[in-house]
This record gives structure tokens, sequence and C-alpha cells, in this order.
């Protein structure tokens, strides 16, 4: 076994961040619609700001230190369902597990709570735009903890030897079926504990887990490999994928779960701005309606040595390396033409054969 010394650009990146872009930010759009005319007014005028930065959490991982555990929590690692020996608060979680082993396996309920308070300060001080960058990332944790693969150590299949599920699951399944897929899911509610409803989250994502593991082991006992994977053309390059047929047997057998947990995603993101904004105590936003947003420049060229959990503990420029590497050159490819980029930046077409990841 060798290892391929050349990367693919553009091919499926988002299997290694979660929902991938498109549903993040279908996800924050469609929310919007969730809420009561006294916000709906200022959101959708900030729709696409909302939609557009759907994704900067993701952005931001190998740039902020601390901001990768906010994506999952490795819930199977304390025990099992439901988990009662994890506290649901975070000063008595750390106090029973301390922070290190709590940052090490994920904090994704916690922040969810944490952005919660933020963002009713921000409404408080009617300051636009913090209101609009954390409606857009509070989305975006909140679509990730829906996320059955989001819980677990298990995340990519590495342990049960289907690596790659999780951009299968997450990016393959809604890029060929969420055209079909209902997105209106009725109106934002008060939630009387956001952090009950953030662990609610957790809870109901590792309850499907099973089914997303079982459901594709058993199809890929069935599947030879030239049946389960395909070829297709994407910007005049030729990439590896599951096929289409594998994935509809897929799609078949969840029987819409990733259609529910989408649309779990889209009325709890609006639930909890609207109830952010009701603890603030219902300020007037129609002030804001006629004030632009006016985006502050960071710094994003910062690179810290941070571990994400698909690939290694690298820095930014070696994270894309081994991003695109684990999750698109992790199920030995037999051989494909695709254009590909070297670690001097050279970027060219190459034919890459029995390609396997020297990485977990």
């Amino acid at each position: 076994m060798w290892v391929c010394m050349l990367f693919v650009i553009g091919m499926c990146p988002s299997a290694v961040f979660g929902w991938g872009f498109w549903a993040h930010q279908r996800i924050n759009r469609m929310a919007v619609f969730t809420l009561p005319v006294e916000m709906l007014h200022v959101y959708k005028k900030n729709i696409d700001y909302v939609t557009q930065h759907a994704v900067d959490p993701d952005s931001r991982r190998y740039a902020v230190e601390g901001e990768a555990p906010r994506h999952f929590i490795d819930i199977d690692h304390y025990g099992t369902y439901p988990f009662d020996n994890v506290p649901r608060k975070w000063k008595d979680a750390i106090e029973a597990f301390g922070e290190d082993t709590i940052m090490e396996y994920g904090i994704v309920p916690w922040h969810i709570n944490h952005a919660y308070y933020d963002l009713r300060d921000a409404f408080k001080s009617k300051d636009l735009l913090r209101i609009m960058k954390l409606s857009s990332d509070i989305g975006h944790y909140i679509a990730d903890a829906n996320v059955p693969l989001h819980t677990t150590e298990n995340y990519n299949g590495q342990l049960t030897g289907q690596k790659g599920i999780h951009g299968l699951w997450e990016s393959r399944l809604p890029e060929l079926f969420a055209e079909g897929y209902d997105f209106y899911i009725g109106q934002a509610k008060y939630l009387e504990s956001v952090q009950m409803e953030a662990w609610s989250m957790v809870l109901e994502s590792h309850l499907a887990l099973d089914s997303v593991l079982r459901f594709e082991k058993l199809l890929t006992g069935k599947f030879p490999s030239d049946q389960k994977y395909s070829f297709e053309n994407r910007a005049n390059v030729l990439v590896k994928t599951y096929s289409k047929e594998f994935c509809e047997a897929y799609h078949r057998m969840l029987a819409g779960m990733v259609e529910r947990r989408i649309r779990s995603s889209i009325i709890r993101v609006g639930s909890i701005w609207y109830t952010a904004w009701i603890d603030a105590g219902q300020p007037n936003l129609k002030e804001l309606i006629t004030k632009e947003l006016i985006e502050e420049k960071t710094d994003n060229e910062k690179r810290l040595k941070i571990r994400d959990r698909e690939s290694g503990e690298i820095g930014m420029k070696e994270s894309a390396w081994e991003m695109l590497f684990g999750s698109c050159c992790g199920h030995g490819m037999e051989s494909c033409q695709r254009l590909a980029i070297s670690r001097d930046g050279v970027t060219k077409p190459v034919m890459v054969q029995e390609a396997h990841s020297s990485h977990d």
C-alpha cells in the first residue's frame, strides 16, 4: 500500500465539515420563515447574511483555538444512552470529568446554550451585526447537533470499516435527494430551557446512529465495489463517489431520516432565535430595518495547530491536504483522473491509482 502525494481540489470537502455548505445555508435560510412578524422583517432583510454566514464556524475550525469541539460531542465515550452520568450543565460537567476531557470529546450541547445567552444579550443591546453573526453561528451548531455522526467517536465509520459514511450521509444524500424535501416546518416556539433542548437534539441524533451505520453495512454486503461507487464528471474532473443506485437504496432504508433531521434543525434554529428575543424582553427590532450591516474585518490568516476529527494535528495548509485525502481518497480508489495539487501548490491533472489514507 502506498500513499498518493497529490490532492484533489473541490472533491467533497464538505465530508469533513458536517452537513456541507448547501444544507447549512438552507437550514439557516428556512429558519427565517419560522419567525413571528416582529422578528421576520429584520431577519428577512438580512436573510442573505444568515444564509451565507451559516458556514463561518467551519471556516474557523483551523483558525480559532477551541472552535472544533463546538461542532460535536462523542457522547458514547461516556457510556450508553441516555447518558444520565453526563451532567447537562457546563459547570457540573467540568467538575465531573475535567475540562480537558470535555473539550476533547466535544461540547456542542453546552456551546449552543452559551451562544444563546450571547444572542439574548445582543438583542438587548440591539446590536444588528452581532445579532446576525450569532444567529448564523447558532444555526450551524444546531444543525451539527442534529446529525447522528456528530454524536459518536465513530464519526466517520473508521471504527467499523465504514470510512466515508460521514460524507455519504451528510453531503451525498442531500445532494441527490433534497429537492424533494419539505422544508416548511411551521412557527418557531418558545423554549423553556435551551440547554435541555440542545441535549434533546444530541440524544435524538444518537438514537438514529445505529440505523445510519447498520443500514450502510447491510447494503455494502449486497453491492459489489463497482456498483457501490461510480465516477462522475464534476467541473471537467472525473471523481469517484457513491453511486446513485447505492445512495437510493440507502436513502430508502433510512426512510426519511435525513429530511427529518434537516427539518428538526430548521425549527430548532428558529425557536432558539425566537427564545433569545423573548428572553431579551422582546425589543422592538423595527429600528434595525434601516441599518446596514457593516462587517468587521477579521484576521483569518492565523494558522494554528489544532486537532480536527477527520484530519490530523496539523496547520491550515496541511489540513486541506489531509482533509481531502481522508474524506475522498480513503475508500481505496482503483484509478481516476482528477485535478490535483501538490504540497508546493502546483495544480495539474493526474492519474491516481490505489490511493489509501495514511491517517485516521
